[in-house]
């Protein structure tokens, strides 16, 4: 099979990792909107339009398969892409909440949504964790995030002053859910934050589980053929990959 990987910007990276690590694709085409990431800011409508835009563009491609690997496109923009395509497209939010489900975690536990504002105003996960009996859980817009993992910073004190902006009040999850491919890119920084006790629930990890048990797929011999693709500086999404890949 030939997937293409869709995002904002270069968050998507940490699906395609994660993709690779498995190897069930031959052929993994992402395109990354660079010119206009981040999403999560942005109002509902827009996030449509640019989300057939870049559906158009993997048209020029014979792909089977288009995951939407950014969270916010996934909550808002999901079904018009599949309405207009002619292959099956997969979000990541319903892939996550799968993933926290088969963690065996208790339903009191405390579990922390860490998204930009467009996905958490949607409520998507929260709902679908209700909907399952999950009855502690808080939601944080944590888009400054995004910006730095886009600048390549995933350690540091920058990236530590943020963290301690955002979690200072808040009480130790059980669970994190990385609701932005951005995320597991800093991951480890997360895990460090909170001494490395909460479970991360990683967008990556959990479409790959999704996908192996929806299309029974299986390891291949050769490694997928990867192309890289972006709508403004793609050299630099390329420099990211190659850091993070």
């Amino acid at each position: 099979m030939k997937i293409g990987v869709f995002d904002s910007g270069a968050g998507g990276l940490s699906v395609v990792k994660s993709l690779l690590a498995q190897n069930i694709f031959e052929e993994i085409i992402y395109y990354g909107d660079t010119a206009r990431v981040p999403y999560g800011p942005k109002d509902q409508n827009t996030i449509i339009r640019y989300s057939l835009e870049a559906l158009e563009f993997f048209n020029n491609f014979d792909i089977d398969l288009l995951i939407t690997a950014c969270n916010t496109v996934s909550a808002y923009a999901l079904s018009e892409m599949n309405s207009q395509s002619t292959y099956p497209v997969l979000g990541v939010i319903e892939p996550g909440v799968m993933a926290l489900e088969n963690s065996k975690l208790n339903k009191d536990d405390n579990i922390l949504i860490i998204a930009t504002r467009a996905t958490i105003n949607s409520k998507r996960y929260e709902m679908a964790l209700e909907k399952l009996g999950h009855s502690n859980i808080t939601s944080l817009q944590t888009g400054l995030f995004v910006p730095l993992v886009e600048e390549g910073i995933f350690s540091g004190e920058l990236l530590y002053s943020t963290m301690k902006h955002y979690f200072s009040d808040i009480k130790k999850p059980k669970a994190i859910i990385l609701g932005c491919t951005h995320f597991p890119l800093i991951g480890e920084a997360l895990l460090d934050y909170f001494n490395y006790e909460p479970l991360l629930i990683h967008s990556g990890e959990a479409i790959v589980e999704y996908l192996e048990a929806k299309y029974e797929l299986k390891k291949r011999k050769k490694e997928a053929n990867l192309k890289i693709f972006a709508s403004d500086n793609v050299s630099g999404l390329r420099k990211i990959a190659n850091i993070w890949l």
